[in-house]
């Protein structure tokens, strides 16, 4: 019987730098909703592979924007320092700096700041209007949103301005704690439901004076709106337990990404960022039977087809990642032992190590896998289930032995792969700058 790592060694393409992702871009071709997960929310090749993909797709493809696994509040911070408005900070580093829910490593970090700074260099050279933004797609941000929506009315309508804030004093109770206001929902049927949705119609129904004050500057107050409501529904379902939480928040991710692409034109592409959970296909994983659903799969299932959207995964075999002990922790670059035996990481370790044919080129330390379904459906060893690491902002590397990876198959789950076999943590711009990287290589393999 062939070894499964001599097959996918045929179909392995070496990653060395920005130039070796053409064939990724021919496989992408005109896809509109281009979607690049990861599989910790703390390595560093994970995030500097997409952003050297994110150029490549800004400037060959035209993508409009980036939507990310974060905050709306403080992603649009980061919008507005790209596009260059005024009084949008002096740096991206200090415009990151100020995020500040946990955790914050994930969008405060280096590898931010570097591709922030490119892309507002690059929307230098565009008019306004086609400059590209830089938003997040999450819903967790219940109290800064609808501070925005008040600070937002302020200028406008005074008046509107105090009804919102009456509205919202509904979640005073709860000192600014969302967890405090679920556990309040379990214990009796009073929810503040009715006040979000009716700020939000009262703001909407203005909608004809207000979007003289500016197209975003509308756009911004709307969706944190949006975000009031959905963040309220999503703490109320999290704290109920089951995949209600899990799916109103894709749910929400999904309905702002189609407002970003309605608000950038009928034919506007977007670059998405989030962790594998959320880009890999949940049919192909056993989300399925726990009646989970994710963002990679709602696209798809909307907008089907190659020439619609792209799912591209990424993984490790082993390093350091930066993560916490449980919610709300300290951060720390942790280590990342060598990956399950028979895992989809430890075959792609194998890969590495197999010997090549007669002319081909050595494999680097990454590698890309495309998969040309259904052609190579067939790839000995990931066409059938096979178990994948996923490395979240909570992580206990002792939890190896029985948890962190996914079943999943891989070459319906993702339209592309890109693996690193040593990964470092990423450079969290909050994080001891002194705290040496320890080499993978000297760590001892019995952990």
């Amino acid at each position: 019987m062939q070894d499964p790592a001599l097959n996918l060694r045929r179909a392995a393409l070496p990653l060395h730098g920005a130039g070796d992702l053409a064939p990724l871009l021919d496989a992408i071709g005109e896809a509109r909703y281009v979607m690049l997960g990861e599989a910790s929310h703390g390595t560093h090749e994970f995030y500097t592979w997409r952003c050297a993909l994110t150029k490549r797709l800004i400037q060959e493809k035209r993508c409009a924007f980036i939507a990310v696994e974060g905050d709306w509040p403080d992603c649009y911070r980061v919008n507005r320092y790209v596009k260059g408005y005024p009084d949008s900070g002096d740096s991206a580093e200090e415009v990151l700096h100020a995020f500040e829910r946990w955790p914050t490593w994930m969008w405060a970090n280096r590898e931010i700041a570097e591709l922030a700074e490119w892309l507002r260099r690059h929307n230098e050279t565009l008019p306004e209007e086609e400059r590209v933004g830089f938003y997040g797609l999450d819903v967790y941000s219940l109290w800064e949103s609808m501070e925005a929506v008040v600070d937002y009315l302020e200028a406008l309508d005074p008046q509107l301005a105090r009804d919102a804030r009456e509205a919202y004093k509904c979640f005073e109770p709860y000192g600014g704690n969302a967890h405090a206001y679920a556990r309040a929902t379990l214990m009796a049927p009073r929810s503040c439901e009715k006040e979000v949705v009716d700020v939000l119609r009262k703001l909407r129904a203005r909608v004809a004076e207000y979007k003289d004050d500016g197209r975003e500057a509308w756009y911004n107050a709307e969706q944190n709106a949006l975000i009031a409501r959905g963040a309220e529904e999503y703490y109320r379902a999290m704290v109920r337990g089951g995949p209600d939480s899990w799916n109103v928040r894709d749910r929400h991710m999904m309905e702002t990404l189609e407002r970003l692409m309605a608000h950038h034109g009928e034919q506007a592409r977007a670059v998405i960022w989030e962790h594998n959970t959320h880009v890999g296909d949940a049919r192909y994983t056993d989300m399925a039977q726990a009646g989970m659903f994710n963002l990679g799969q709602l696209v798809r299932e909307d907008h089907p087809g190659p020439e619609q959207t792209f799912l591209l995964g990424f993984g490790t075999h082993r390093g350091t990642v930066m993560a916490g002990r449980e919610w709300g922790a300290p951060m720390e670059r942790m280590q990342v032992p060598p990956a399950r035996e028979g895992s989809l990481e430890d075959l792609l370790h194998k890969v590495l190590d197999a010997p090549g044919e007669a002319g081909d080129e050595t494999l680097p330390g990454a590698l890309m896998l495309i998969f040309d379904n259904p052609r190579d459906a067939g790839l000995a060893g990931l066409d059938a289930v096979i178990d994948h690491r996923a490395i979240g902002v909570v992580y206990d590397p002792r939890a190896e032995r029985w948890g962190n990876y996914v079943p999943t198959v891989v070459t319906r789950r993702y339209d592309a792969f890109i693996f690193t076999d040593a990964s470092r943590a990423l450079d969290a711009l909050h994080f001891p700058p002194d705290v040496p990287e320890q080499p993978p290589e000297t760590w001892p393999s019995g952990m």
